[in-house]
């Protein structure tokens, strides 16, 4: 289980450092963060497919192909956690060498968005002093860690539940 595991969790790790540093290439290279989200979590479900791949092969190879639920559920969210791991080490050294002004960029994008839709002066006050609450909160690079840990887990989860629910084969 553990060679299959690593196998699968570093696959998947090493695809969502590699999409995550080519994303961040194409945004510092023109912030445009229009669509930014929708290419960040296709880049996470893409990375997230080995999950189903490193279950399928678990059952398959090494037991017998026999899977109950509980067991592909635990080597699904095991590849997750390595995969997540990646991810988050990808954006720290992203975020330090390339993209040290990610944050102010990003607020003002927000801000921008929200005077265009028609936000009144205190919504854009009330926004700008949250935003910049969570950009002192982001400095600490545990929490931004953590926060970071956040973005592709809750994909990684649900991939690994329905990958359970489909991969699970009872004996005959």
């Amino acid at each position: 289980m553990k060679k299959t595991i690593l196998t699968y969790g570093l696959l998947s790790g090493l695809v969502a450092a590699a999409l995550m540093v080519s994303t961040a290439i194409y945004y510092h290279n023109s912030m445009d963060l229009k669509n930014g989200e929708l290419f960040g979590y296709a880049g996470i479900l893409l990375s997230m497919l080995f999950v189903y791949f490193g279950v399928r092969s678990y059952r398959d190879k090494f037991s017998g192909g026999v899977l109950s639920f509980g067991k592909a559920f635990q080597v699904g969210i095991f590849i997750t956690l390595i995969s997540c791991a990646f991810y988050v080490v990808a954006w720290l050294v992203v975020y330090q060498t390339m993209m040290p002004d990610f944050l102010d960029k990003y607020i003002e994008h927000a801000l921008t968005q929200l005077r265009q839709s028609g936000a009144t002066e205190e919504e854009i006050r009330q926004q700008t002093a949250k935003m910049e609450e969570y950009k002192t909160m982001y400095q600490n690079p545990f929490l931004r860690a953590a926060i970071t840990f956040l973005e592709p887990f809750p994909v990684g989860s649900l991939v690994t539940l329905v990958t359970s629910l489909i991969l699970r084969k009872k004996p005959k």
